[in-house]
């Protein structure tokens, strides 16, 4: 996991060394630059050392064609496409590198074959490529400043040096001679002809294959437990894999993330450690959050606050950990899903979903996170895992029991018992209300707005413009990143 920069139309170290200061937090363990051939270009790149920490130094450099690579990410099936070439055409351990070698042998055909997390930019000196993984969990912004183009990792990055921002789309690649190029579309819902036994089945085969590949790590792991479903399910699995899996949850005193996850720890075995957070020190350390997240999102807030605090937390111990989102969006999990009682219709919502997870709940994590130098890896977001999703009826998804509709019920009876029937069966609750956070930014936050005069104008509430206004005054050149928030409301798919 790293920060990204890269300029094309020109070669200015000091740009690029401004650009990679400015995402620093990143890549904590080392920095480089080089610069393309005939000075039409210039890549650089922070590292956080994940795979080959000793060797795996970016940009990474090919001898046959000369081309360069600077990558964010992790490539699952690294280890499969270094097969198919010689091992001394490889010069490190790193990951990244099979995207290299791949995409330099067979263009940018190659990039659907990569699986999984990424974004990437390389150059020959004489064409520029760059890419974003198929759901869009790794980051990745276009800048323009006249006729160059710029590439970053976060939007703060380019906010003072280009003149217009845009995301690059998730599950596309740019060439610089023939422009941008869709490779990869959340599939739509076509719900097969299962048996119930064989649909739960796939349902913990798909997703222990998905938490499997995600375990390959030459640093320490971990693992974020707040104690409801998606991730107790997540940590289970990997405890299987995993000795003594850290674990980690944040809350309020008393909160019911924290009591839930302490149930999980003890029922999987894993070594758990939990932090108490006070509402001074959501406070305190907001207007940062706010910068980090790049969003004044409401919601997004809210859920962006406790992650803040426990990505920080378990950064202290690991430098990657294994995350529950996408559950929701697969398996309809979110309240308003149940407002759709026509199935083709919450199919078609829960495909949308999954498609505008790349600038919402995704930046999220992917801000928390590393702004404190950490990786998380989603397993429920998994291409093979999302396929299966897709094939499932939703009738299985949000399901009547008792009179009631039980979301996620497929996904709870297939671990059924592998988790403790309290935390299976646990009704919903979002990050941010069951760590505590919620009542309190209702309460507390929104009291502080309402008498901080902030104009309301164009959203919702006088917290969201209250969050607005302390985002904007993070940033010297704020319009360029208040224009690309996105809200959940508001997206179509992809």
């Amino acid at each position: 996991m790293c920060g990204i920069a890269a300029l094309w139309g020109a070669s200015e170290r000091q740009t690029i060394e401004a650009m990679l200061a400015t995402q620093a937090h990143r890549g904590p363990d080392g920095r480089g630059v080089s610069e393309a051939g005939g000075g039409q270009g210039m890549l650089g790149h922070c590292r956080l050392a994940i795979i080959d920490p000793a060797g795996g130094m970016q940009p990474l450099k090919e001898a046959d064609k000369g081309w360069i690579l600077v990558a964010n990410g992790m490539i699952y099936n690294d280890r499969d496409l270094r097969r198919e070439r010689k091992e001394a055409d490889f010069q490190t351990g790193s990951d990244s590198e099979s995207i290299l070698h791949s995409v330099a042998r067979d263009g940018l055909a190659a990039v659907a074959r990569l699986d999984g997390m990424f974004a990437f930019v390389m150059t020959d000196g004489q064409r520029l490529l760059a890419a974003r993984d198929p759901i869009g969990i790794k980051p990745l912004y276009i800048g323009k400043r006249g006729e160059q183009l710029l590439f970053a990792s976060e939007i703060k990055v380019l906010e003072k040096i280009a003149d217009s921002i845009e995301e690059f789309p998730a599950g596309c690649y740019f060439d610089s001679q023939s422009g941008l190029h869709r490779f990869y579309a959340v599939p739509k819902a076509q719900a097969k002809s299962w048996q119930l036994d064989d649909a739960l089945a796939a349902v913990r085969e798909t997703l222990g294959r998905a938490v499997t590949k995600r375990l390959r790590s030459d640093v320490a792991f971990g693992a974020f437990l707040s104690g409801g479903l998606d991730s107790s399910v997540i940590a289970a699995l990997a405890a299987q894999e995993v000795e003594d899996l850290k674990t980690f949850a944040v809350g309020f005193e008393g909160s019911p993330d924290l009591l839930a996850a302490r149930r999980v720890a003890r029922h999987i075995g894993s070594d758990h450690r939990e932090l108490t957070i006070t509402p001074e020190e959501v406070l305190k350390e907001l207007p940062e959050i706010l910068y980090h997240l790049e969003s004044f999102d409401q919601d997004l807030v809210r859920s962006a606050l406790p992650c803040w605090f426990v990505s920080r937390f378990a950064a202290e111990e690991v430098k990657v950990v294994l995350t529950g989102e996408g559950a929701d969006e697969l398996f309809a999990g979110y309240t308003y899903y149940r407002d759709l009682s026509d199935p083709g219709d919450l199919a078609d919502e829960l495909r949308n979903s999954i498609a505008r997870m790349h600038n919402i709940n995704l930046q999220r994590v992917d801000r928390m996170s590393m702004a404190h130098g950490l990786e998380a890896r989603v397993p429920f977001l998994d291409r093979e895992m999302i396929a299966l999703g897709m094939a499932l009826p939703v009738e299985w998804k949000l399901t009547e029991v008792e009179d009631e509709r039980v979301e996620k019920w497929i996904l709870r009876k297939a671990f059924e018992d592998l988790l403790p029937p309290e935390i299976v069966w646990r009704s919903k609750l979002q990050f941010d209300q069951g760590s505590g956070v919620a009542d309190y930014a209702i309460q507390e936050i929104e009291r502080l707005a309402q008498n901080s005069g902030v104009a309301r104008d164009g959203v919702r509430s006088a917290e969201e413009a209250y969050y607005r206004a302390l985002l904007a005054d993070s940033f010297d050149n704020p319009q360029l990143v208040l224009d690309l928030v996105s809200h959940w409301d508001t997206r179509e798919a992809a």
